[in-house]
């Protein structure tokens, strides 16, 4: 008698040529429909990152395949929920021809898009840019970067707020402290030990902390053991371990949480309070959002990130990171607009030997008569290198004063130069120059001003006036159909994971509809 291997993967039977469709249905979907795009296009890509995630065993599964075009499909014709598409798989032709008249319940295709394509989303990503870049749609040549805010699937009103929650541990903290002064203020041999001073656990030394106080909870109930009469102390032990102590647990899971943001939402704690563009209540209200970064090459995705981050700024490098993850490269050419215009990026670019077209803050009015005319601008000022000073439009000078060191999130530093002019007193130009009541004092950043130099000469060529006018209808067709034409505007999934994986999806999605059509 054989025995069973219950490690062999085993699939659903499926074939395309095999459907249990009638012959003539080929009659009612052209050859350059969307649903067959879709159908080849995973036909032809590497899916063994996916295989790998069944284990063997059990019962047979759906053909990962299948599920694969049957998901992508769905997110073309704006159908997102996992119920929605097991619908449209009993009544749609087109979700039948992909299925093979499968037909998988809601469970399992929301299994399979939030835990089976987990971890190989990107490799799934890879295979669908692989397919562009034979086909020569892609060149990873001009990468058009932009981004937008999109709403998380979280209560708008469960925020956590890190200024809240460092001022609630302040009070606790003093009112820990309070507590056990009172206590202290009884014991001899603590008096005697410490002098003067309060105890460490009372914040003189190290702050207290979850941990700290429990020891220091313990220590109390010991000394309450030998002298249970104390009703003072028994009151402030209890009210120590039922009150102070869970809430000290809290606001510091609530730090960890927040990991350097500045809130979160309960309800999706990966999900940061942002301002957001649709604002149907004008008052700015901040709603949990992620913010999703995209670059583009001829209007088909080439990378994508989720970041939890509201500055696009500070998304850049970690975006270009996993750019280079994917691709293996980081493309030629980067064009981006003014909100990713920094040194520290201008630096990461550089060091990358990519062409910068990414604009800074200033860049637009620096071209206008009036900046250029504007005699207090500390930009059109002449710079005196050789004694190292700048020179006011009144002829005075402005000395060197110190260096200011800035660190960056992420560790960058940028060095602030301060000059200080030798004499105000006078000067017939000081009101329009400065509201100061002293001498003015000016900040300058020269490795930023060299960088904006070259850049502004990029951007300024006839290659870079062409990119910049392009940059305009790139990225921003992607978002238009996303959230515009397929009314993506609100993630289903909750979790930063989760997001990527429905992301993710949704790029595939554009890449091949947008196939379909060229």
């Amino acid at each position: 008698m054989k025995r069973k291997n219950h490690n062999k993967k085993t699939f659903i039977e499926y074939n395309m040529n095999q459907t249990m469709l009638p012959l003539s249905f080929d009659v009612f979907i052209p050859e350059n429909h969307l649903v067959r795009v879709v159908n080849s296009a995973i036909e032809r890509m590497n899916i063994e990152p996916l295989l790998e995630k069944y284990k063997g065993g059990g019962r047979s599964s759906y053909h990962p395949k299948m599920m694969l075009k049957v998901i992508v499909y769905a997110y073309t014709q704006r159908i997102y929920s996992s119920r929605r598409i097991a619908k449209a798989l009993r009544e749609n032709i087109y979700f039948m021809w992909l299925s093979g008249n499968n037909k998988p319940d809601f469970r399992t295709i929301n299994r399979f898009r939030s835990e089976i394509m987990k971890d190989v989303i990107d490799e799934v990503f890879a295979s669908v840019l692989e397919l562009l870049i034979e086909e020569g749609y892609v060149k990873l040549e001009n990468y058009f970067l932009d981004g937008t805010k999109i709403e998380a699937n979280a209560n708008k009103y469960s925020f956590v707020w890190r200024k809240a929650t460092k001022k609630y541990k302040a009070r606790l903290r003093a009112k820990i402290n309070e507590l056990l002064k009172e206590i202290e203020k009884t014991n001899e041999e603590e008096n005697r030990l410490y002098g003067d001073n309060d105890l460490e656990e009372m914040g003189e030394g190290k702050e207290i902390d979850s941990k700290k106080l429990e020891e220091k909870i313990k220590e109390l109930e010991e000394r309450l053991e030998k002298n249970s009469k104390d009703k003072k102390l028994k009151k402030t032990v209890k009210e120590l371990k039922d009150k102070c102590l869970p809430r000290m647990k809290k606001y510091e899971q609530q730090e960890e949480i927040l990991n350097g943001r500045n809130s979160y939402s309960k309800t999706d704690t990966d999900a940061t309070f942002m301002r957001m563009k649709e604002d149907h209540m004008k008052n700015g209200q901040l709603k949990p959002a992620y913010n999703v970064q995209i670059g583009t090459e001829n209007q088909f995705v080439v990378g994508y990130s989720i970041h939890q981050r509201p500055a696009d700024s500070r998304c850049l490098i970690p975006h270009l990171e996993k750019v280079k993850e994917v691709t293996g490269k980081i493309p030629e050419n980067v064009i981006a607009d003014s909100g990713y215009g920094s040194e520290e990026n201008y630096d990461y670019l550089e060091k990358a030997n990519t062409n910068i077209y990414v604009k800074y803050n200033t860049f637009h009015k620096e071209q206008k008569k009036k900046f250029k005319n504007d005699i207090f601008k500390v930009e059109n000022w002449p710079y005196d290198k050789e004694n190292d000073e700048f020179i006011c439009p009144a002829q005075r000078r402005l000395i060197y004063c110190k260096t200011k060191e800035i660190k960056t999130e992420n560790g960058y530093t940028k060095q602030i130069r301060y000059y200080k002019c030798e004499n105000c007193d006078g000067c017939e130009l000081k009101e329009n120059c400065t509201k100061a009541k002293g001498d003015r004092v000016i900040r300058i950043n020269f490795k930023l001003r060299e960088y904006k130099q070259k850049v502004k000469e990029n951007l300024c060529s006839d290659k870079g006036m062409k990119l910049r006018s392009q940059r305009a209808i790139e990225a921003e067709s992607v978002f238009g159909r996303i959230k515009g034409n397929w009314s993506f505007r609100r993630f289903l999934l909750r979790g930063l994971e989760k997001v990527k994986i429905e992301w993710g999806l949704l790029c595939i999605a554009h890449n091949l509809a947008k196939l379909a059509t060229v």
